[in-house]
């Protein structure tokens, strides 16, 4: 284990994890709705427009979509021009 620095709120914790144990939870909250949110949207144009119809930061957008489980959605978006991560 590491002394680390969340990624979403900046307190200083002791885990193998990106977030600390109170950010956890918000984490899986915000990717369950971004998977909604990309499921059931015709035509996502930006960043922008994500993180303002979700709610979600654009700071941990740029953080999930790092993930593995975006991964291919990320290529889907560089490839297909309408989104700029």
């Amino acid at each position: 284990m590491e002394f680390k620095k969340c990624k979403r709120c900046g307190c200083f914790f002791v885990s193998d994890h990106d977030v600390c144990c109170n950010c956890e939870a918000k984490d899986h909250a915000d990717i369950a709705t971004l998977k909604s949110y990309i499921q059931d949207a015709e035509n996502i144009t930006s960043l922008e427009s994500i993180s303002y119809q979700t709610g979600i930061a654009q700071k941990n957008l740029n953080r999930y979509f790092e993930k593995k489980e975006f991964a291919s959605l990320k290529e889907q978006f560089i490839n297909s021009g309408n989104i700029k991560l």
